[in-house]
């Protein structure tokens, strides 16, 4: 399938989809042994295609998946007691790692891949990538504890970031906030809530970054279609220049 070159080069790890239009641009890249100009076009699979008279490197076989996690899952390989979400995985014909983790008794989107270097990207406090989860609490959170969750909680770990909060349902014993990170630590959600002291009695992660959950049935997994996958790769690259 042929793609533009410079996209081609910054999934190779040329640099970023700019950096990779400069080489273009100085003449350094060929094609079939055809100096290109932007705008260019090559399938990777096929053509040649060298920078500064060296091939480059086959791109790497990566993988890209969502998994609607289901509670009582754990997010690990393999052990001993529990299921993971592994035993969900049935036709995937490479290994992938979850990029992330969701508690046992958690549900919702989990990505999943093979390429360390956009995991590493994803979950790094540094590029504050967002995440939103579905929260339902016990009670009903006033006001100004909702504000506190906004503004930043103190926890045993130390002070968290702003969030982004607001309440989407209410049940007579129960409240549903949606909840928008942008850092990632251990059991975030549940120990915030409870530090207003509204306990989690239920925690669906909906969106990653740029992927939506949307009807993806519990339990099942699907490749992510083209589009997601390029965003992920913007991400990358742009982190990565």
């Amino acid at each position: 399938m042929e793609e533009r070159v410079q996209k081609i080069l910054a999934q190779a790890g040329y640099g970023s989809r700019r950096s990779c239009e400069e080489l273009i641009s100085q003449g350094r890249v060929q094609v079939n042994n055809r100096v290109v100009e932007l705008g260019a076009k090559a399938d990777p699979d096929r053509d040649s295609i060298m920078v500064d008279g060296k091939q480059i490197k086959k791109l790497p076989d990566y993988r890209y998946l969502m998994l609607h996690k289901p509670a009582g899952y754990l997010t690990a390989a393999t052990d001993p007691r529990k299921p993971t979400i592994m035993e969900l995985l049935d036709g995937v014909p490479v290994r992938v790692f979850p990029v992330g983790r969701l508690d046992l008794d958690s549900e919702g989107l989990l990505l999943l891949t093979n390429d360390g270097s956009l995991a590493n990207i994803l979950l790094h406090p540094r590029y504050g990538v967002e995440k939103t989860y579905l929260a339902e609490v016990e009670g009903s959170p006033s006001p100004p504890r909702l504000a506190r969750l906004r503004k930043g909680v103190r926890l045993t770990d130390g002070w968290t970031s702003p969030a982004e909060v607001e309440t989407v349902g209410q049940t007579s014993s129960t409240t549903l906030l949606r909840i928008t990170l942008r850092e990632g630590r251990k059991r975030q959600i549940k120990r915030m809530c409870l530090s207003i002291k509204h306990r989690v009695v239920y925690l669906k992660r909906i969106t990653f970054g740029p992927l939506e959950l949307g009807d993806l049935s519990l339990g099942e997994w699907r490749y992510l279609n083209k589009n997601e996958q390029n965003q992920l790769l913007q991400i990358k690259n742009r982190h990565t220049s």
